[in-house]
This record gives structure tokens, sequence and C-alpha cells, in this order.
């Protein structure tokens, strides 16, 4: 990769290596106003103040758009396009190379260094986008397999699921950013599998999904599909995605029309979000499918989803923590353009900011692998074990899941995200 070293002091193992650059929206208790920044090391370079103090004076494509980084999300700066993204991207890579050519732009102004550059402590993040529209799929064949054999009975799936990105719409007002509590939701559920009628209650059965989420950075007229070789360039980047799941208030509702409340309650995502440009890197082979599928979806190349090394963490409401899932990206069956592909195919209209999730990631085999508890303790029959001798078979109140997702091996190059992070808090008191 071109910046291997930086002027700037870019901790070892960090996320946020040269070979990044995330996106995100950022404020400090000294500066409330929402704008635009980007991740480098453990600080976060301030956009907004970077072009103020002519940051951009040696990027003249870039300069009559500078008010995008005053912006109070990312949808103006991402409807610009990919070959912009692309050029910011690498403009701030060589403003921090170590042989920076535009020295006098950063490496030389200690005073813009102490303006612009912001300890991430101290940074409060924000929803990266306005989020119009968000659209779940079940892309990961493994959970699907698990879910239908723990749920139903049988390991297989229905005819359809690997013949296109099965999906449902999602509820865009309740995705957060990672650090913003979950509230327990409540609902009907069937206190045992042999009642006849729900309760309302609580609900009991509260799990993660560890997903990607995808934002378009790329509008299409309704009417008009996105074909599956250009689908790229409307995606702007990738996320670490908790999509949390009612499954008691699931199980009884989702017949015949698929999960409802028990979905709606709350998505969270990380705060800064990677590019596809330095994904790209990452890309490798999902995993393959047995059947033939239509035309439409067939992508140019076989590497269309990225090997990003995925861990979750659950911290108990005592105060001890497990790392309870290790697994990979990779263990998808469609990619993010084959899922706007179909989304669009029947004429759907996408949006700047609109966001699409990867489905649950799930190894195959290693029950450690698994991307939610109703997999990891077969509904609540095996549970998990701490140290400290307490138990998990779903989460508690007061319980928080930490997700982390990084690409690469060398630990001064890593493409991260970060943390994805939720604590659950309890139930309204009806």
């Amino acid at each position: 990769m071109a910046f291997l070293k930086s002027w700037f002091p870019i901790p070892s193992g960090s996320h946020f290596s040269l070979a990044n650059i995330p996106f995100g929206i950022i404020s400090t208790e000294s500066s409330p106003k929402p704008r635009v920044g980007v991740a480098i090391g453990d600080h976060a370079l301030d956009l907004q103040a970077f072009a103020k103090h002519n940051g951009f004076s040696a990027l003249s494509t870039i300069q009559p758009f500078q008010a995008v980084f005053s912006e109070l999300n990312l949808n103006a700066f991402a409807a610009l396009g990919r070959p912009v993204h692309s050029v910011v991207r690498k403009y701030i890579q060589s403003i921090f190379a170590a042989d920076t050519v535009h020295p006098d732009v950063l490496k030389d102004k200690p005073e813009l260094q102490k303006l612009a550059l912001i300890p991430l402590k101290d940074v409060i993040n924000h929803i990266p986008f306005k989020i119009g529209d968000y659209t779940d799929f079940y892309s990961g064949l493994n959970h699907a397999v698990n879910c239908s054999r723990i749920l139903r009975g049988i390991g297989g799936l229905q005819p359809n699921y690997k013949q296109l990105p099965v999906g449902y719409h999602g509820r865009a007002s309740s995705v957060v950013v990672s650090g913003t509590p979950i509230k327990r939701p409540s609902g009907q559920i069937l206190e045992t599998p042999q009642a006849k009628a729900p309760i309302f209650s609580a609900c009991r059965k509260l799990d993660f999904e560890l997903e990607l989420g995808c934002f378009v950075c790329k509008p299409n007229d309704m009417g008009d599909p996105v074909l599956i070789d250009k689908a790229e360039e409307n995606l702007f980047g990738v996320v670490l995605m908790n999509d949390w799941s009612a499954r008691d208030i699931q199980s009884w509702e989702m017949v015949p029309l698929g999960p409802f409340n028990a979905k709606n309650f709350g998505t969270s995502i990380s705060a800064w979000v990677v590019t596809m440009d330095a994904l790209e890197p990452f890309l490798t082979q999902g995993i393959e499918n047995d059947q033939e599928i239509l035309s439409y979806l067939r992508e140019p190349r076989k590497e269309n989803v990225y090997d990003i090394k995925l861990n979750v963490d659950l911290k108990t409401n005592s105060g001890k923590s497990k790392t309870i899932c290790k697994t990979s990206a990779k263990n998808l069956l469609f990619s993010f353009p084959q899922m706007l592909a179909h989304h669009t195919v029947g004429g759907c209209p996408f949006n700047v900011g609109d966001l699409m999730g990867s489905g649950t990631i799930s190894g195959k085999d290693d029950r450690d692998s698994y991307g939610a508890l109703l997999e990891q303790t077969e509904n609540g029959q095996i549970p998990i074990k701490f140290d400290s001798g307490e138990e998990r078979t779903f989460l508690l109140d007061g319980d928080t899941i930490t997700f982390t997702g990084v690409c690469g091996n060398d630990p001064e190059q890593l493409v991260g995200f970060g943390e994805c992070s939720g604590m659950i808090l309890p139930a309204v008191k009806f």
C-alpha cells in the first residue's frame, strides 16, 4: 500500500491507520455543532476547521464544494460521488504522509494541528448520515441455516434463498450511533411453546445480530434499476451494524409478513464509515453459491465481499467481559452490489444516505463463530459461561454488546471500524 509512514504519530495497531481514512460526524463540548471529520490514529481531523484554514488549498477539485464539511451529516459530501470521495481520501493521505509534498498545508503548521486535530477521547460522535430508508438483508447463509434448524426443526431453506438476496424493510428512525443505550422492548409473546394466546411482556429473549451496513451515495430514479456492473459506483462505505432482535416477540409476530416490532426498536451502527476504496484491497470470495443465479445479479468478479475480522464482546451488568464470537465478513452469500441491484430491479428508487444491512454473519461449524445468541445458545438451551460463574442465554438489563472489525495483518496499516457498542436499559413499565 502507498503511504506506509506518516509524520503524524499513529499508534501501532490503530484501526485508523493512514491506509484507512474513514469519515464521520463529530462535535466537541467546546464546539457542539456537528460537522465532518476523518479518523487518523487516536485523533480526528476536523475537516470544517481544516477547510476554513486553507487545508484544501492544494486540491482544486474540492475547493468549490468545501461547504459540505460543515454539514450536519455526510449526505452532501457523499452525493459528490465516488471519484470525489477517492480524491479527498488520497489527498488527506498525502497530507499526512511522511514524505508529503505539501508540508505547508498541515505538517509545518502547529497552530492548525492544535485547532483541527482533536483527540478521539474528546470527540462526540453522531449518526453519520441522515438515513431516509433502511433495508435489512439476510445474506448470512450459515445463520439462515442455523435459524431454520433451531426454530423450524429443519436444516433446509426456502427455494428462493440462493436465488436472490432475501430482505425486508427496516425502520430508519431507530438507527443510532455506537454508544447509544438500547431500551428493552415490550410486546406480545407466547409464554410457553404450548400457549394458545399471547401475553404482553417485556422481551425475555433479547439478542444481538452481527452485521455490516452499507450507505448509498448515488440516487436512482423511480423505475430505473441500478445495473450490477454499475452498482459499486452507488456505494459510499461500510459500518459495523448490530441489528438487535427480540426473539420471543419475533417468533409470535413474524408469520405471515415477517418481523415487525421485534426488529424496529433499535439498530446500532459504528460511528466511522470506512470507504469502499479503503476496503477494496481486502475483497475476497464469499460463500460459494451452488446454484446458478440470474444474469442481473452476476457480478464481473468473484471477489465481492470483504475479509473483515469480526469480534463480539459481551460485558455483563456486573462488569465481567468475554469475547463470545470471532468470525469473518466473508461469510456472506450475496454482496452489497448484488443487494442494491436486486433491491432496485423492479424500479425502487434509492436516495443518498439510504442504508442496507448484510444480515447476520456467522461461521459454519464453530459455535464461537455464530453471530447471534440464538445460535450460540440454541435458543436458550446452552448458556454461555463466564469465568466468574455468570451465565447468559440472552441479554439482561445492564449488559453491553461491543462489535469490532478490522482488515489486514500489518499493525501499522490496519483498516478498521472502531467499535459498535450498546448497553441494554430496562423496559418501560406499563
